[in-house]
């Protein structure tokens, strides 16, 4: 439109009489450089997925001559992911929900009168298990803290302080100080996994469980901690909410307090949640509370309850169960003892080529089953975290791409486990709302058909150890989606765009397949 405007002018300005022959060459010059920006800009545009993807509502993030070149476009990856735990909203949602096929539902939720309404669903059902929301919460909050240039950069940093206070809001709810009771989960979940329907349309009885003095819970307490102390860090300094920063600090304070006084591990008294997210200690969860909590406040006597809280060694991974290589980065980032920095170079490499963690053919650290792409993004979030804080930041740059670009497409089915990124993606994800329609009754998992709803950036599991993969709803452990399978994934790309944004990034690793 501005071509054609200024050739509109051009033609009637040289018809006029006295127009001199040099502005007819300086224009066309102007034209010809207008038209060559306008050509670049509109093929960048139209490549803005990576590998030539579709185009999606959510910004691509800003183009910079002295960015590094990516394979991949992680800015737009990282808005979808945003977008995913805005689907997983439980309670009633704002008038800017912007999920247009969700809706209000367990509005109800609370315990004798105490309302417990809000927070996350887990994953493809519709429990709030309070341990793996915690530790992705506070996970989000570390990488917004670390990598807030890549969510300014993306135009997606109101997007991301919105997104982060729901479950902040709901843990306020769930930690009462004055009774010593702290929430922990709400739905029973074999009752829960027996319904197959949309959240708004689910009317079962959802039973509230709780730790307190006599059924201690520090594990999933010291989670929380960190979710409340690293969001008022995130509300005191990039969101700009100081009475809501120091609401959580003093929370966060208080049930550290508690945390400390009820050692033990919640799943030892809450039977509920021992099926599904059982717990195998509490140091790791403590540690990393203390180190916020110190962090948040400025009171190095936490950092010192860290140091003896800290369970030393090589972490087996970094997830909702296992956060011993979170701590060890934090407590390296306040102390830089070298004993913090041996843990993490240890993890790192036992998760890299020649480490005793089992790769894919097509090279993805292949922990475990269940869930493998969470297992590795988690991998590649504290290797980006441990590259900003200067420790091997070339190689763990590169092991970090190399963890993402598969997940995003650099893999033998060239398909993106993120939902809606790219031309090839999960279209079946084992999800209740996104399977079935909030307007029917009746919705059918085993329906051959694709899901009505689009569940925008959320990360399925992923493929077996040969790097096979099939789209089935029924496939729980490959594709079904979960708030601490994108919590480590989002902060990657979070890093990965900061590198990126600041011209540090190395080549891409050459995709194997």
């Amino acid at each position: 439109m501005i071509l054609n405007s200024l050739l509109r002018t051009f033609t009637k300005l040289s018809d006029r009489k006295g127009f001199h022959p040099i502005w007819t060459m300086r224009l066309l010059l102007l034209l010809g450089i207008l038209g060559f920006s306008w050509a670049v800009e509109l093929n960048t545009s139209n490549n803005s997925n990576g590998e030539g993807g579709s185009t999606h509502n959510v910004t691509g993030g800003s183009k910079s001559t002295r960015a590094s070149p990516t394979r991949y476009n992680y800015a737009q990856a990282l808005g979808l992911s945003i977008l995913f735990f805005d689907a997983q909203r439980s309670g009633r949602l704002p008038a800017n929900q912007p999920i247009p096929w969700r809706g209000d539902s367990a509005v109800n939720d609370g315990d004798h009168g105490h309302d417990l309404s809000g927070g996350w669903y887990d994953a493809g059902d519709h429990v709030k298990f309070n341990l793996p929301m915690a530790y992705s919460s506070w996970v989000l909050n570390w990488g917004f803290l670390k990598f807030t240039d890549a969510y300014n950069s993306a135009g997606q940093k109101n997007q991301m302080c919105d997104m982060v206070k729901w479950p902040l809001q709901y843990f306020l709810k769930c930690w009462i100080p004055s009774e010593n009771t702290l929430y922990v989960q709400v739905g029973d979940g074999h009752a829960d996994h027996s319904y197959w329907g949309s959240p708004e349309n689910m009317h079962m009885n959802r039973p509230a469980f709780k730790v307190n003095p006599g059924c201690h819970g520090a594990d999933v307490a010291g989670d929380t901690v960190s979710a409340l102390a690293s969001g008022s860090i995130v509300f005191k300094t990039i969101c700009g909410d100081t009475n809501f920063a120091n609401t959580l600090l003093s929370a966060a304070k208080s049930l550290y307090n508690f945390a400390k006084a009820n050692r033990g591990k919640y799943s030892d008294c809450v039977s509920q949640a021992r099926d599904f997210y059982g717990s195998s200690g509490d140091a790791d969860e403590l540690a990393a509370a203390a180190v916020w909590v110190s962090k948040a406040s400025g009171d190095l006597g936490y950092l010192e309850d860290a140091k003896s809280l800290y369970p030393a060694g090589t972490a087996w991974g970094f997830n909702w169960n296992d956060k011993n290589v979170g701590a060890a980065i934090l407590l390296y980032e306040a102390t830089k003892d070298n004993r913090y920095k041996n843990d993490i170079d240890s993890f790192l490499h036992s998760y890299m080529p020649g480490g005793n963690v089992p790769m894919t053919p097509c090279g993805l650290s292949f922990r475990d089953q269940w869930g493998a792409n969470r297992h590795a993004a988690n991998a590649a979030f504290i290797a980006v975290v441990a590259a900003a804080d200067g420790l091997s930041p070339d190689d763990y740059k590169k092991y970090a791409m190399s963890q993402i670009n598969y997940i995003l497409g650099d893999n033998k089915l060239h398909i993106s486990y993120e939902i809606g990124f790219g031309n090839k993606y999960p279209k079946k994800p084992h999800h209740r709302g996104s399977s079935c329609l909030k307007s029917s009754q009746s919705c059918d998992p085993n329906s051959s058909g694709d899901n009505p709803n689009l569940l925008k950036g959320g990360l399925v599991g992923g493929p077996d150890q040969g790097d096979n993969y099939q789209d089935s709803r029924g496939d729980y452990v490959k594709n079904e989606v979960a708030c601490d399978y994108n919590a480590g994934f989002q902060g990657a790309l979070a890093g990965l765009s900061h590198f990126a944004i600041a011209n540090a990034l190395p080549a891409a690793p050459a995709p194997k397949c």
